[in-house]
């Protein structure tokens, strides 16, 4: 049995998990959550058992320094609540990990338990994967569930993807199998600039939960690290021909898909969005909570330091043969 002491009872809230790994190209998922967690002070109630998840030879602790005295942090996943203030309070359980290395049922039955306790209302999987898309174009957001009713009611897709899959996706069928609505959201890549941090991505996909949830999420520096993403990229790309000629070959490609969205839905989804960032009656974005009614029993993860993109082939996960969704087929209870 899950005991959460020291947890207040929770305000509507949304359980909102990324995991480092397979599923998270550039960082980008991973990188979401820690920003939602650095902006809103989030406190770490709960830390899952490494021993029981992780092989460290796969995914090895670390040591370090603390005024002298010598720590180990080991990998394992942590869970931390963030209470957002304004006019609608409300709470976010943030589940931010390294995906496991064995027993993915129980590690998703541990998750779902804590959801339970908590009364959690929805489960959003962030992820991320590699695919052509051109550095130079919003970010593609693909929000997809495997609940029909969902789908129809929050406009997302119902995913139909057969093939290998990863935490994200065996987390999401535990979800519903379990009877939790829960939803997917992921941003596209571009494979030819692989290494994290891609802040650009990260952006795209607060974005898309904040029209998911209905929060307004404040963004600190986030929207200029990924104009100087971009305009590194730019630099990078324009130094080798045969990159700049497979970019603008990519962005030709978007653009003609595209072209339908120009003067759609797209257009005012993206209106709304600003209207609602510079509406004065919205009051500012939500500050952050002091953390005073949350005990911190343990230690949030190390935020991993900021590297330069670097524009090359390399692929540092599993090329993404499929479409953003996940695999259909349910874990075992």
């Amino acid at each position: 049995m899950i005991e959460l002491e020291g947890v207040p009872e929770l305000i509507d809230p949304v359980m909102v998990a990324a995991f480092e790994g397979w599923n998270d190209a550039g960082d980008a998922a991973s990188g979401a959550v820690a920003h939602l967690d650095r902006e809103w002070k989030g406190e770490v109630f709960a830390a899952l058992d490494a021993e029981d998840y992780y092989d460290f030879q796969v995914n090895r602790p670390t040591v370090w320094l603390d005024n002298g005295v010598r720590k180990i942090t080991w990998p394992t996943t942590r869970l931390s609540v963030v209470r957002i203030g304004g006019a609608k309070p409300r709470d976010l359980v943030l589940v931010r990990g390294i995906e496991p290395s064995m027993r993915w049922r129980s590690f998703c039955n541990e998750i779902l338990g804590f959801a339970h306790e908590l009364g959690v209302e929805m489960v959003v999987i962030l992820g991320a994967l590699l695919g052509d898309t051109p550095h130079t174009r919003p970010v593609p957001v693909s929000g997809v569930t495997s609940d029909a009713d969902l789908a129809r009611t929050m406009d997302l897709e119902e995913t139909k993807y057969e093939g290998p899959t990863g935490i994200v996706g065996i987390l999401q069928e535990a979800c519903t199998h379990a009877g939790v609505p829960a939803v997917s959201l992921w941003a596209a890549v571009p494979h030819y600039v692989s290494q994290p941090p891609n802040p650009k991505a990260t952006l795209a996909l607060l974005n898309r939960l904040e029209d998911l949830i209905d929060i307004r999420i404040p963004l600190g520096e986030l929207p200029e690290d990924a104009r100087a993403w971009q305009l590194g990229v730019d630099q990078l790309a324009a130094e080798d021909s045969e990159v700049a000629e497979y970019v603008q070959t990519l962005e030709e490609a978007r653009d003609t898909a595209d072209l339908p969205e120009a003067s759609g839905d797209a257009i005012a989804r993206e209106f709304e969005r600003y209207l609602r960032r510079r509406d004065p009656a919205a009051g500012p974005a939500p500050e952050a909570g002091d953390g005073s009614y949350l005990r911190d029993p343990s230690s949030g993860l190390p935020r991993a330091p900021k590297r330069k993109p670097d524009v090359s082939g390399e692929d540092p996960q599993p090329p993404a043969v499929a479409p953003p969704e996940e695999d259909d087929t349910p874990p075992e209870a």
